[in-house]
């Protein structure tokens, strides 16, 4: 039993130097072997913890290891002597001490909640998260009595002073702004106490239970007034198309029949001309045929008898002309001699003679007739193309 005891008191005395070297602290006395390794909290992590774990001495063991990511300051006769980086060293016992042992990795300070007022009198309360590292292991031993909790101070007080510059809708719209403000006035007051400020961040922004409320009905007030919006703006928006639909059909409707009226028209002008040109046709063939049937005549006229046959034929459409006068016309004709059949023919005689006294003063007023009648043609059918 004996020697359990004396074991058990080597380990736990091993594992105590092991502790103070790994930069662990402990907490409770003398543990079964069980529990013994559950009693410790790593405090070189940063956290909440480490802001006042300060300063953080080492024992002097003449053969020192400095583990990685620290650095200790070496005092020899209460004077600063040396800063080790990581690796071994050794150090004179009861001349030098270990007197700061100095975590050089970045770590993070949890903020507590502070009570602020801002630019319109609203009392709220705002936590938030600082990201330090000491750069300067010197100026950190040596500038500030705690420059952890120096920092942690400031910052609260930075925070407050920031919030009391700006307003509620502003200060829950423009975190990021204010994030820069505090790191801005922490950078410039860390510099003499060896620390570098990362970055600061706002976590929770709670305003006061009355100002609460008045946010969810302004919230809530806000989106009925995007609804009404939204609905207003799609009406706008079905009545714009409906008549954007309109305008487009009437458009089309009235370039249809402008379409349709111009074909009409050329329709109606190429009907015209082709008309033009078949009556234009017609009678230039009615007047060649006349004066082809003219020419006959005339050259049935020279031949014997061919002048008595003539006044014949003449005195027989005299005698129809009168007829068809008499019958459809209400014009009433009188002859002086009605009944007498030689006067007539006389008549018709007369006529024949005043218009063909010869064969060749017969055929100069056809032919010149023909052109005259070619003539009136040509005008007629460039004015109805016109």
């Amino acid at each position: 039993a004996r020697d359990v005891n004396i074991h058990t008191y080597l380990y736990i005395m091993l594992s105590s130097q092991f502790a103070r070297r790994s930069g662990l602290v402990v907490h409770r006395g003398v543990l079964p072997q069980s529990r013994y390794m559950s009693s410790y909290i790593l405090d070189s992590l940063g956290g909440s913890s480490s802001s006042t774990s300060w300063p953080v001495r080492k024992t002097n063991t003449i053969f020192n290891i400095v583990p990685q990511g620290q650095r200790y300051v070496v005092e020899r006769l209460g004077k600063l002597h040396r800063i080790h980086d990581s690796g071994w060293f050794i150090a004179i016992p009861f001349i030098d001490t270990i007197s700061y042992a100095i975590d050089t990795r970045e770590r993070a300070i949890d903020i507590p909640p502070q009570s602020a007022i801002t630019r319109d009198n609203v009392s709220i309360e705002v936590s938030g998260n600082l990201f330090v590292q000491i750069v300067d292991p010197q100026k950190a031993a040596y500038g500030a009595q705690n420059p952890l909790y120096s920092v942690t101070t400031h910052a609260q007080s930075a925070m407050r002073s920031a919030m009391g510059e700006m307003e509620l809708d502003e200060i829950l719209h423009g975190r990021t702004r204010m994030n820069a403000m505090i790191k801005g006035s922490l950078q410039e007051a860390a510099m003499p106490w060896g620390l570098d400020i990362k970055r600061y961040e706002i976590t929770e922004i709670t305003p006061d239970p009355q100002i609460r409320l008045a946010m969810d009905k302004q919230a809530a007030a806000e989106r009925d007034r995007r609804e009404h919006v939204l609905r207003a703006e799609g009406d706008k928006q079905r009545v714009e198309l409906t008549s954007e639909g309109v305008k487009i059909s009437l458009q089309n409707e009235s370039e249809g029949y402008l379409i349709r009226v111009q074909n009409e028209a050329e329709a109606g002008k190429v009907k015209l001309i082709k008309d033009a040109e078949g009556q234009a046709e017609a009678i230039r063939l009615t007047a060649e045929a006349q004066a082809e049937a003219l020419a006959k005549i005339a050259s049935e006229i020279e031949k014997p008898g061919g002048m008595d046959a003539a006044k014949l034929a003449l005195a027989k459409e005299y005698v129809d002309m009168y007829g068809e006068m008499g019958r459809e016309s209400n014009t009433m004709i009188f002859n002086e001699r009605p009944a007498d059949m030689s006067a007539l023919l006389a008549q018709a005689v007369t006529a024949m003679n005043a218009v063909a006294p010869k064969p060749e003063s017969f055929m100069k007023p056809i032919a010149s007739g023909t052109d005259q009648q070619n003539e009136q043609v040509e005008a007629m059918v460039t004015k109805k193309e016109n």
